[in-house]
């Protein structure tokens, strides 16, 4: 699957997945600072800017430069795997150009071009609120009637939240996402080379799961065939990703290791029955394991409206408090003491009646 990186923060991932990616920026500079072997593509403006700084974190910058570089684009994202980060001006809008054409397909597209995006989202406490109010537009436009039209893949949604609560670096955190890719992304060779007890996922019935236009959370934990498997699902979200919603289909693929008859798949079974879910699983023998290992895949249709009042509220609750923080740093108030008898007498004094009026009305003179 050919791998595309969008912006800086997209290509910095799709490169550690795939030494060959194609990397796509306005700035020539962030450009040259991928060490790809793969395609470069430089969009560019109208007016020749954005060659040295970028998009400047305003996705309508992205949308026009995309523009320039649409058609090429086109053909390379069909059965591709796009990342991208939803917060800055790059990614944001030129992955929004990618989304509004893929919506705007009329024809049904084969299962073997659809595109499945890995997009980042940022962690709207920490970073700032122009990256949450990009990815506010974002989700609840592009992302939303790409969905709706049926016309894109699997989508991942990662999060920086871990990123920035455990304060790890921008390089290590995304060679975990590049990590969890890769061992969701095995599933059907796992198939291929281990000796099957259950059932066979093959790589078109990957394809096939894969260009489903849903959201997809992923998870692998060693698993306990004496203890319920909903709980153990349920403590081992995968916390690169959002959580996921109910699941509207589901894959998993067991791992047992040497001797181990895999009966303890029908556990798993029944929680997805009792979900009214049936998956596409199968059940290997793994010789390297001491324990049994699951690997699950949830598609879920969470609207991505959700995310959108999820960054809504925690950027208004940023503003409030900016707007707190700058009134208690800059603006000083002396009390002001008013006495209303008294400032009752001074206008009876220059004889307004209105004010006066008032002023008897309630019951200050």
């Amino acid at each position: 699957m050919r791998t595309i990186g969008i912006g800086g923060a997209g290509s910095k991932i799709a490169v550690k997945l795939d030494s060959q990616s194609v990397a796509v920026n306005i700035s020539e500079i962030e450009l040259s600072k991928v060490p790809t072997s793969g395609e470069k593509i430089q969009a560019s403006l109208h007016d020749g800017s954005g060659v040295f700084q970028g998009a400047r974190m305003d996705p309508a910058i992205g949308l026009e430069a995309y523009g320039s570089v649409s058609r090429q684009l086109s053909n390379l994202v069909r059965g591709a795997m796009v990342i991208s980060a939803t917060g800055g001006g790059t990614g944001n809008g030129i992955t929004t150009g990618i989304l509004r054409d893929l919506a705007a397909r009329q024809e049904q597209i084969p299962v073997e071009e659809k595109t499945i995006f890995a997009l980042v989202l940022p962690y709207g406490k920490m970073e700032p609120d122009e990256f949450v109010s990009n990815t506010s537009a974002f989700l609840n436009g592009p992302v939303a009637a790409a969905i709706d039209s049926g016309n894109t893949g699997n989508i991942f949604m990662f999060s920086n939240r871990v990123k920035f609560e455990k304060q790890i670096a921008e390089d290590k955190y995304n060679q975990m996402i590049v990590n969890s890719l890769r061992d969701f992304f095995a599933i059907p060779e796992k198939n291929a080379e281990l000796k099957l007890l259950e059932e066979h996922i093959d790589q078109a019935d990957f394809a096939l799961y894969l260009s489903k236009p849903y959201f997809n959370h992923f998870t692998s934990f060693n698993f306990n065939p004496e203890s319920d498997f909903g709980r153990q699902l349920s403590s081992h979200w995968n916390p690169l990703l959002l959580p996921p919603e109910q699941a509207i289909e589901a894959m998993f693929l067991l791992e047992v290791p040497a001797g181990n008859d895999g009966t303890c798949f029908y556990g798993i079974l029944k929680y997805f029955n009792d979900q009214e879910v049936k998956p596409l699983y199968s059940v290997v023998e793994n010789p390297s394991l001491k324990n049994p290992r699951v690997s699950v895949s949830l598609l879920y249709s969470r609207k991505p409206a959700e995310e959108v009042q999820d960054f809504n509220r925690q950027s208004e609750e940023h503003a409030q408090t900016k707007v707190r923080r700058t009134i208690d740093q800059y603006v000083e108030l002396e009390p002001l003491q008013v006495n209303l008898d008294h400032e009752a007498a001074k206008v009876k004094a220059d004889g307004q009646d209105e004010v006066i009026a008032m002023l008897k009305r309630i019951n200050k003179l």
